[in-house]
């Protein structure tokens, strides 16, 4: 295999916290790797040193030459007042800044270096670039190419910046949280679009299925090093586990050893020969070893819900509508006792606004929500992430309680609770200003559950969350002793944590499914496939009389056929010549100026005719 990337012994640190260190690996062409590690081990930075957005202490990363590369940032960042298509060109990709080079140029008097210009535009087919980018826009759903950028929500946001690294066909392809804000439709087509590309690919994601079906390898940052594994999600932990495995036993036989040797040590005070001097250095080599702590993050949480009573809450006759937007309409629902509740839908139709009104904080148009008295509610909500940046970890959390109790007469202190959410003792006493945005989401999750909550609703709480943690989340929400409504485009977070689904399909229509996820797609695709098998027997006796009797062109299409093929053939002689003359160097600025416009627009001619040719030309068949 062509190796695209190579990094060599990379090292990072800030201040006394080392990242990693003297990391390497490689990425080949075809290769899809997904890089795991827990929250604040330097998953984000790692794609931002290789993407040359930061700086590092030690290695290098070398670089295929003229290799082509895009990067999509997690929360990537445009001028608010542009429009969506004027954010496809504002970019640093190659074609984007040959454009601008080609516009300057124009602009400058004498149009200095055209000529090379021009062969460089043809090459890269930048000439396409805003028609390639119209088009993936509306494969992700995004159409009004005129919106500003302030109005867009996160997740469209989300979807213009993956649409400005597509435009460019890389060659490589860095992706830093790319299902964020995605809604399960665009998701899906991420993956699919993925998987049928030869786009080699470097992707941090919390998303496990999409892991699964896309990744080929993954790289794991654990305790400053790096592992690789040779497959997808499942089996990397299948592996990871036999590692782990494979270290607490080198650990325990480490440990018997360290015993003996410690108490030989403490009999040979003195003096030492060769021998004993060679015994002493690997005791402490042994010693490194026997106190080695393997965290393999296997924690189980436990929180004590409070008493809930059988009346949980009843929505009664709601409606809610903004304009022509219809959210609610004549929806009612009695929530039962632990019920525990999944909210899927495209973004837009309602979701979010759906737990507001549930939650207090929007009004609806008509009906009333009816809480019960004993319902004591935990909200994690998208926008509720506030903490005083200069406080301690270890005191925003004491701040709620000293101690939280779990039930059975068990409690856990401020800091043994946020062990269980693996902040570190060191972590604890650290700032909220260095903590990394997974960890600030974590750290949130933890003031939410630490108070006891018997009923929580939790809108996109896996967002930003790394796989460890939600595994830890996962667990606790499975042994919940209260109700729960999830909001969330994870799948695998879903099917381990739901009953059921409320779906919302937009303009009010709300249906309840007895399932996870999973059974929902499979429901969905299986309805698809029963539709498209009833439609069948119609075509077929399409097809038949088609057979027998095909339409023949009529005498005016045929005019437009002929007219089309003399045209195209004109156009693309014309397209030769004009690119020779080009070529020539013999041409004034001004005919430069002409020739390299009407290039634009005969390959414009030529891409719209060739359509309608191959449309006609199907029924002369």
């Amino acid at each position: 295999m062509v190796s695209y990337m190579q990094v060599e012994g990379l090292t990072k640190s800030f201040g006394d916290l080392v990242l990693f260190e003297n990391i390497s690996f490689g990425i080949a062409e075809g290769q899809r790797i997904g890089l795991i590690a827990k929250n604040g081990s330097g998953k984000t930075t790692l794609l931002n040193i290789i993407a040359g957005k930061e700086g590092y202490d030690a290695g290098n990363i070398i670089f295929r030459r003229d290799l082509r590369v895009g990067y999509l940032e997690q929360d990537p960042q445009y001028p608010e007042e542009l429009t969506v298509l004027e954010a496809c060109f504002h970019s640093n990709n190659g074609i984007v800044q040959l454009i601008k080079e080609y516009e300057r140029c124009m602009e400058t008097e004498g149009h200095p270096g055209m000529e090379e210009l021009l062969v460089k535009m043809e090459h890269e087919k930048a000439w396409d670039y805003e028609r390639k980018a119209k088009q993936i826009l509306s494969q992700l759903k995004i159409r009004n190419f005129e919106q500003q950028i302030k109005h867009l929500s996160g997740g469209q946001l989300k979807r213009v910046a993956l649409a400005n690294v597509l435009i460019t066909e890389p060659d490589l392809l860095f992706l830093d949280e790319p299902t964020n804000h995605l809604d399960l439709d665009m998701t899906e087509w991420l993956e699919e679009y993925l998987r049928r590309t030869n786009i080699s690919l470097l992707m941090v994601t919390h998303d496990r299925y999409f892991l699964d079906r896309v990744c080929t390898e993954i790289v794991e940052i654990d305790n400053r090093q790096i592992y690789q594994y040779k497959g997808n999600y499942s089996y990397y932990l299948e592996k990871r586990q036999e590692r782990i495995d494979s270290t607490n036993a080198e650990i325990a036989r480490a440990n018997n050893l360290y015993r003996t040797e410690l108490d030989w040590m403490r009999r040979m005070p003195q003096a030492r020969g060769h021998k004993a001097r060679y015994r002493e250095e690997a005791f402490y080599e042994l010693e490194k070893v026997a106190k080695q702590r393997f965290n393999n993050d296997n924690v189980k949480l436990e929180v004590k819900a409070s008493y809930i009573g059988s009346k949980i809450f009843e929505a009664d006759h709601l409606y809610k509508s903004y304009g022509d937007l219809k959210i609610l309409e004549d929806f009612s629902y009695i929530f039962a006792r632990y019920e525990k509740m999944g909210i899927v839908g495209n973004n837009g139709t309602g979701k979010s606004t759906f737990i507001k009104i549930l939650m207090g904080e929007v009004e609806p148009d008509k009906g009333v929500i009816d809480v019960g008295e004993t319902v004591k509610f935990g909200y994690y909500s998208q926008d509720g992430l506030q903490f005083d940046e200069q406080m301690k970890v270890i005191d925003v959390v004491q701040d709620i309680a000293e101690v939280i109790e779990l039930g059975n007469g068990k409690r856990l202190t401020a800091s043994q609770f946020l062990q269980h959410f693996l902040f570190t003792p060191e972590t604890q006493h650290s700032y909220v200003y260095k903590l990394s945005g997974g960890e600030r989401r974590r750290l949130y999750l933890c003031t939410v559950l630490m108070r006891n909550p018997n009923f929580l609703v939790l809108d996109e709480p896996t967002n930003d969350l790394d796989i460890i943690t939600l595994n830890v989340l996962e667990e606790y929400l499975m042994n919940f002793k209260g109700c729960v409504i999830v909001v969330s485009h994870d799948r695998y977070f879903m099917d381990k944590v739901v009953d059921h689904l409320l779906v919302f399909n937009g303009q009010a229509d709300i249906r309840d499914f007895p399932g996870n996820y999973s059974d929902y797609r499979d429901w969905k695709e299986a309805k698809a496939q029963k539709e498209k098998d009833a439609e069948k027997p119609k075509e077929e006796k399409t097809a038949r009389v088609r057979e027998n009797d095909k339409r023949k062109l009529t005498y005016k299409e045929r005019l437009e056929l002929q007219q089309i093929e003399k045209d195209l053939e004109e156009w693309e002689q014309e397209k030769s010549d004009i690119e020779a003359a080009l070529c020539t160097g013999t041409l004034s600025s001004d005919e430069l100026t002409v020739k390299s416009k009407r290039i634009a627009e005969l390959v414009d001619l030529i891409d719209e005719k060739t359509m309608r040719w191959l449309e006609l030309s199907e029924i002369e068949g």
